[in-house]
Order: structure tokens, then sequence, then C-alpha cells
């Protein structure tokens, strides 16, 4: 597996349908973008992202250059950790290990090359898959904000979780 940016023109229209349903679009996005996905909102809010929090795009491909995974990645400077949103692999490939691989390079990102000491990401604590990934890659909850996200008649709870650095 391989990281790199995410470019729109040339990867919009291969994760456009990862989410297929409203139910799997609002466990990725938390809504911040429209379903289905849209290119011209799409590339809006991770414009603003980038504005406002530095988010970076990148894809993860396999080594012959298919593209199966998606996510953003920031630095916060003053608490010197990195932030993983908007994380989702290729439904077609979920279960088979590449979303954690995919996490593990992220975060060697991260620790590497941004140098920050702690990682951590959000997710929905009714994502059991993801947040099981997450774990499975070291991960720990750092705290639960309870019934946070209306989703139809549900109401979900945000779990911050963390990785720190491994010390040398």
């Amino acid at each position: 597996m391989r990281l790199r940016p995410f470019f729109a023109d040339r990867d919009f229209e291969i994760i456009a349908g990862w989410a297929a349903d409203e139910r799997t679009h609002a466990m990725w996005c938390a809504n911040l973008f429209n379903f289905p996905l849209e290119k011209s909102n799409f590339e809006s809010v991770l414009k603003n992202f980038a504005e406002k929090f530095g988010d970076s795009p990148f894809v993860a491909t396999t080594d012959d250059g298919k593209v199966i995974g998606f996510f953003c990645y920031s630095s916060n400077l003053q608490t010197n950790e990195g932030m993983l949103k908007f994380v989702m692999i290729d439904s077609q490939c979920r279960g088979s290990g590449y979303g954690k691989e995919m996490i593990l390079l992220a975060s060697k990102y991260a620790f590497e090359i941004a140098k920050v000491s702690a990682l951590q990401l959000n997710v929905f604590s009714e994502n059991l898959g993801a947040k099981k990934c997450y774990q499975s890659c070291g991960f720990a909850e750092r705290h639960t904000d309870s019934k946070v996200f209306k989703f139809n008649e549900e109401m979900w709870s945000r779990c911050n979780m963390v990785l720190k650095k491994a010390e040398n």
C-alpha cells in the first residue's frame, strides 16, 4: 500500500460511491458533505478544512495504483497532535485489512514526517467496525461525548481516540 495526495480530477469519481447509503455516509462524515457526494461540494468542504485546520487530503493505493482509501490529515502545532478525518475504505475492500494498513501508514506519516507526539481521530461509537479497526492499530478511547449526532431517529455518540507515539 502507498499513500499519495488526493487529486479531485483524478480521484473524486473513484471515491464518490463508497458511502452508497445515507447511514454509511453519515457515519463517515457526519453529513459535512452532501449526500450523495457532489464534486463541487466535496472540494469546497475540503478547501474550507484546509484553510481552517490545515487539512491535507490523501488516498491510499494498492502497489499498482488502485485507489482503495481516503483520509484527511492535519497537525496542531500547539498540542503537537495530528488529526485524522474522513477516513474511508472502498466498500468492496472493507474487512480485508486495508483499513488497518492505511491507518498504520497514516500514523507513520504523522509520527515520522509531521513529527507529532500523538494522533487522534473521532469515530461514532455506533460505527463498531471502524472503532475496532482503530483499536487494532493501537488507538485508545480518550473520551466519548454521548448522543451528539442525530441520524433519523437515532442519536450517536462521538468517541475521540488517540494513539501516542511509541517511546524509543
